[in-house]
């Protein structure tokens, strides 16, 4: 029979699975109690960092559905649970291993999909969402852009035309084109 308490955890940790965008699990062995806080500091206000029980956290990730972790709950682990953008946690992560190498990133979930160590790695080199956005809609500009101007090309080049055409008229001093009626004195 479940203990309330370990009951009331695994459903706290199955609440915070489905409701984040992402999770990745952590080794910790080795880092001091002020190195955590500093870590989850770096992580920002997106997303939260808890040192977890193996068998409690494996259990409320198959009551979320997530069950392609099972394999990493070995040894020391914390979860940082993303509610944010990713990209900008998984950079917080990676930057916080290089500076302390016992942090050992073990995989994670994004969106319901498994990640290994090396996929995060490879989410932390992404840019910020607001960088892909920002040069997406620059694509957008730079398309209707090029739009207009292959739009406006034939008007134009037929200003350019009619207006070569006077101007070769006049140069010819009018010859062909009869010449304005003067007025009788």
């Amino acid at each position: 029979m479940a203990r309330p308490d370990k009951a009331a955890s695994v459903a706290e940790l199955a609440d915070q699975f489905r409701s984040s965008n992402a999770a990745v699990l952590t080794e910790y062995r080795g880092l001091t109690v002020a190195q955590l806080k500093t870590l989850r500091r770096s992580l920002g206000e997106n997303a939260t960092y808890a040192v977890v029980k193996n068998t409690l956290t494996k259990i409320a990730a198959n009551e979320a559905g997530i069950s392609t972790l099972d394999d990493q709950f070995t040894g020391p682990t914390a979860v940082a649970f993303v509610t944010g953008d990713p990209v900008e946690s998984a950079k917080s992560l990676r930057d916080f291993a290089k500076d302390n190498p016992n942090l050992i990133i073990k995989g994670g979930v994004l969106d319901g999909k498994a990640l290994s160590a090396d996929e995060i790695k490879k989410l932390a080199d992404l840019e910020s969402r607001e960088v892909l956005l920002a040069k997406l809609a620059g694509a957008f500009k730079a398309k209707q852009s090029q739009a207009a101007a292959l739009f406006q090309a034939p008007l134009s080049k037929f200003v350019r035309t009619a207006e070569a055409l006077r101007a070769k008229v006049e140069e010819q001093g009018g010859a062909g084109t009869p010449a304005p009626a003067e007025a009788a004195e």
